[in-house]
């Protein structure tokens, strides 16, 4: 195998293996996570997520988990203390909100 050949495998393999991480990274939320986010008085808060950090419903083009492209995007969504939501002030002046902005 010639070296051109291995680099060229090896950026492939590597290439796979992160399309692969980031699939699995941004998964839906299991009926499990749901159900023990409400047991814990969680409530969903909508545009209060930093980019890649919102826990799903990240909008047209992505797929759930981590899949915010903006930080405090307003159709994504971020687990947060049951009643906090509306008092969560953004740094543009917004905030949060219980239903998709």
């Amino acid at each position: 195998m010639s070296v051109k050949s291995a680099v060229t495998s090896a950026v492939l393999a590597s290439a796979v293996a992160t399309a692969l991480a980031s699939v699995a990274a941004a998964a839906p939320l299991t009926k499990a996570e749901a159900d023990a986010a409400t047991a814990a008085h969680k409530e969903k808060c909508y545009g209060v997520a930093l980019k890649g950090q919102n826990d799903c419903a990240a909008g047209p083009g992505t797929t759930c988990q981590g899949t915010s492209t903006v930080d405090f995007q307003g159709n994504a969504w971020k687990f947060v203390q049951g009643g906090t939501c509306a008092s969560i002030v953004l740094p543009n002046g917004k905030r949060g909100s219980l239903k998709a902005m």
